[in-house]
């Protein structure tokens, strides 16, 4: 995966375990394990190896590695085909890879109740 670094505000390294309420303006990039919640406005990107047990809102998000949880995505969401997601999905535009594995429901297409959304309609 090649990414932009410029506008990441936060990555979470493979070594680092984060519990509770973690919101970002920015973009984040998840390798570790985050508990709890986590929200961005902006790109989410969870690497191969990363485990989510969070509720999960974003702009927009990739996902390689395991999410338990609920994901809200504002925008574009990808599952590569080793993303494994436990919980329901909300997204405007979803992409499965061949092998990603979902074990939840899936509404797409209308907008998500998400903060960045919200706000837009003021």
């Amino acid at each position: 995966m090649s990414k932009d670094f410029k506008d990441v505000e936060t990555i979470i390294g493979s070594t680092v375990k984060i519990e509770g309420d973690f919101k970002g303006e920015g973009d984040i990039i998840v390798e570790g394990v985050v508990e709890g919640t986590l929200k961005t406005r902006r790109n989410l990107t969870v690497g191969e190896a990363a485990k989510i047990k969070a509720g999960v809102e974003a702009g927009s998000a990739f996902v390689a590695g395991e999410v338990l949880g609920d994901l809200k995505i504002a925008e574009s969401l990808e599952l590569t085909a080793s993303a494994k997601i436990t919980g329901d999905i909300e997204a405007k535009i979803l992409t499965v890879a061949t092998g990603a594995q979902i074990n939840g429901s899936v509404k797409m297409g209308g907008e998500v109740a998400t903060e960045k959304v919200e706000e837009k309609k003021k």
